[in-house]
């Protein structure tokens, strides 16, 4: 009973992380670049962007979405972080863009998440769900909350991560700039050392003009 019990979790369980695709992805875009990344969705499909920067100069970067036809979504220049949920209400290939082309030389780190809530004819969530064998038993009902808590914990580890990266990458940027100070301090004070002894030492040095002797018998 027991294994029966579990092989109907597993089977639940696999079905509802195939409802749900998630992408996550971290990449490097250099400076003066651009990068795209296609999506296709149906009508009716939820779908949620999320990107931050990591690292990488201001910890900024410019962003565009453009639905099928070429409408603008949205578009924020020199975003360090933000969050897209919408509904598909056109059915084709969705591009978004990152671009750096404003920044000439630091490169960047970015993190996206992109998750898509399969087909409104196949939603588990809303205000009329469908569901094909009828309503949830309590076994269901507890996978689902199970895969959610799991979700939300996948969720804040992830970002918790990303904070780490980002102040990591902050203190070492810190840090760089500490020790490239501290030695621009370091030659001053051995040139002005030097210079300071030249100076003591030109005003002791005998400069007495060498006196011209005559003799006489």
């Amino acid at each position: 009973m027991l294994g029966i019990s579990l092989n109907i979790f597993l089977i639940y369980l696999l079905f509802q992380i195939r409802q749900i695709g998630a992408n996550e992805l971290t990449f490097e875009l250099p400076d003066n670049a651009k990068e795209c990344f296609h999506e296709k969705l149906k009508v009716g499909s939820k779908y949620m962007l999320e990107f931050q920067v990591v690292t990488g100069g201001n910890y900024d970067v410019d962003m565009e979405f453009k639905s099928p036809s070429g409408k603008i979504i949205y578009k924020e220049a020199k975003k360090q972080y933000d969050q897209i949920e919408k509904t598909a209400d056109e059915e084709g290939v969705y591009v978004f863009c990152f671009s750096n082309e404003f920044s000439t030389i630091s490169h960047k780190v970015i993190y996206i998440d992109w998750k898509v809530d399969g087909d409104s004819e196949h939603e588990i969530k809303g205000e009329n769900p469908q569901v094909a064998q009828g309503a949830l038993t309590m076994i269901e009902s507890k996978v689902n909350n199970i895969h959610e808590n799991l979700e939300k914990t996948i969720d804040y580890q992830t970002h918790h991560r990303l904070r780490e990266a980002t102040g990591r990458a902050r203190a070492e940027d810190l840090q760089e700039r500490v020790q490239i100070w501290s030695l621009g301090q370091f030659i001053l004070i051995i040139i002005v050392a030097i210079g300071t002894v030249l100076l003591l030492r030109s005003f002791f040095t005998d400069r007495r003009p060498a006196s011209s002797m005559s003799w006489h018998r």
